[in-house]
């Protein structure tokens, strides 16, 4: 990944969350909130917006303790992810019209090149749960 100090910040934060199922519950809230608030036709990527879905569900499985088959380095950036998402103050302001949503996607598409093989497992995992339910 690279460097960035907002990023930086938000990996320090996500430390703190993980083990917290209270605060990561609540992170997972706030990520909710934020994604019914983006305009994704700005983002014009339909696979960006299912991958902060995607990110959202993991972590909400890790929480409720459904899913707990991810080592921690994948949880914790996946996490520092969502934080950085969240955070309306990060490398490019989330306010600028155009371009705030731009470091938000490179971190999110950073993150799943970074650790598809864990994220497709849990993508594997979650569909066989839709069709044993």
């Amino acid at each position: 990944m690279a460097k960035n100090v907002f990023f930086d910040i938000a990996v320090k934060k996500a430390s703190g969350i993980l083990g917290k199922k209270g605060r990561l519950v609540m992170l997972i809230s706030q990520l909710a909130l934020k994604l019914r608030s983006v305009n994704w036709k700005s983002v014009k990527a339909s696979e960006v917006k299912e991958n902060f879905f995607t990110l959202g569900r993991l972590l909400k499985a890790y929480a409720l303790g459904h899913y707990r088959e991810i080592p921690w380095k994948p949880l914790l950036l996946i996490t520092a992810a969502v934080i950085y998402f969240i955070n309306p103050i990060d490398f490019v302001p989330d306010w600028i019209p155009g371009a705030g949503l731009t470091d938000d996607v490179g971190i999110v598409m950073s993150v799943f090149s970074s650790f598809g093989a864990e994220i497709d497992k849990f993508l594997t995992w979650e569909k066989s749960r839709l069709y044993t339910a």
